[in-house]
């Protein structure tokens, strides 16, 4: 994705034609972009080959998951839906996970009927439940454990998963618990310790200190796990400003890790893989001016991409068409939602626009579209591939008569 003689291009394609002909706001991915990611986070990780199982509720488009398949790649599953949607995809079910801490009763059941390669249990109960179902069924079922290392991320608050008071997984005092409840059950095969602390994670650090909290456990648990779920959480540089992350030292920091345990490692990337190949583009509806800034009412609103409203996360904005001349005051880009918090971006300067003309909003592909919600009934955006020059409907923009 790159500016050609001054026109957004994603691949070859500049986005004024592609918005003429499948309209605003549009979101937008780029085929290229989704093989490199993937490919770059299979190099990183060669000598450990891990088995990479994609974060489905990062980007749950069906086209989508069905290219991410033909790279090999299996899925982490949060739900009973997203578990269909990956096999849906052709995405082996023994490459499959699934996590969460509300698993209802028929979606345990249905888990164990796809023989799927682990269920991640995140508390006693659910474990409790696991074990009964597997009872009824007269069948041994393949278990994860996942902890909760006390450990903070010192990511976004709203996306932080592994400390003290957060929902996910169990205390290292209940864990070695449920490692001895399962190993006297007949119905639990214990395969697997699973973590996972957050998202948006930029420093190897917390990783560190997630690996020695396991290490700690594994030796108190004496226990042989087939695997670790180190999950994911890897971020990106969303304001092309922060430092990227270091996978040579993180990979160095694993692969010390599994000289002494012995296990194989899952891990769930959905970010790193999908964030940097979407865009969402928007058009100018009106410009509205006033004596400190200008507020610049975009077609897109908090109900097409939920992030900045939800987690105050910023993304940058582009022009489609970039001009020379740039504007030094401040611009407020904002939806037409009736909501304060249907905002996107604030900056000091920008680049002179006009009502009418189409701007970008990057790094969309995780947690844009999957987020989306019909507020104020305004119905979904369309959602178009660009692969090998070609533009392909992966999801059709939702009509207005279908939705009321």
């Amino acid at each position: 994705m790159k500016y050609i003689k001054n026109n957004f291009h994603v691949e070859n394609i500049s986005t004024q034609k592609i918005a003429k002909k499948f309209k605003t706001p549009l979101y937008c991915y780029s085929y290229l972009r989704i093989k490199n990611n993937i490919n770059k986070f299979k190099n990183h990780f060669k000598k450990i080959k891990p088995l990479i199982c994609f974060s489905v509720k990062s980007n749950s488009n069906l086209s989508l998951l069905k290219e991410i398949k033909k790279f090999g790649l299996g899925a982490d599953v949060v739900s009973k839906g997203e578990m269909i949607k990956a096999m849906a995809a052709g995405i082996n079910s023994k490459k499959i996970v699934f996590s969460g801490v509300g698993k209802t009763y028929s979606e345990i059941e249905y888990a164990i009927n796809k023989n799927i390669l682990l269920i991640n249990v995140e508390s006693r109960n659910e474990l409790l439940t696991l074990e009964k179902i597997a009872r009824s069924k007269k069948k041994k079922v393949d278990v994860g454990i996942r902890l909760n290392p006390n450990i903070d991320p010192k990511t976004l608050r709203q996306i932080s998963t592994g400390k003290e008071g957060d929902k996910f997984g169990v205390d290292e005092k209940e864990f070695l618990d449920l490692v001895s409840y399962s190993k006297k059950s007949k119905f639990i095969n214990l395969k697997c310790l699973s973590v996972h602390i957050g998202s948006q994670i930029l420093s190897h650090k917390p990783y560190e200190k997630m690996l020695k909290v396991l290490d700690k456990v594994i030796n108190k648990s004496n226990y042989n796990f087939e695997y670790i779920d180190l999950g994911g959480g890897i971020g990106i540089s969303y304001n092309k400003d922060n430092k990227n992350f270091n996978y040579e030292i993180f990979n160095k920091l694993i692969s010390k890790f599994i000289e002494k345990n012995k296990s194989k490692i899952i891990f769930e990337p959905g970010r790193s893989i999908m964030a940097n190949t979407g865009i969402l583009i928007s058009k100018i509806i009106y410009i509205k001016k006033n004596r400190n800034k200008n507020f610049v009412i975009l077609d897109a609103a908090m109900n097409d991409f939920m992030r900045k409203a939800l987690y105050g996360a910023n993304h940058q904005i582009i022009p489609s068409n970039k001009k020379r001349r740039i504007i030094n005051k401040k611009f407020e880009f904002v939806g037409p939602i009736c909501e304060s918090t249907d905002k996107f971006l604030i900056t000091k300067k920008f680049h002179s626009i006009k009502e009418n003309e189409l701007v970008i909003i990057c790094d969309v592909g995780a947690y844009g579209m999957s987020l989306a919600s019909n507020y104020n009934v305004r119905p979904f955006p369309a959602e178009v591939l660009v692969k090998n020059s070609n533009i392909k409907i992966i999801k059709k923009r939702q009509k207005l008569k279908d939705l009321i």
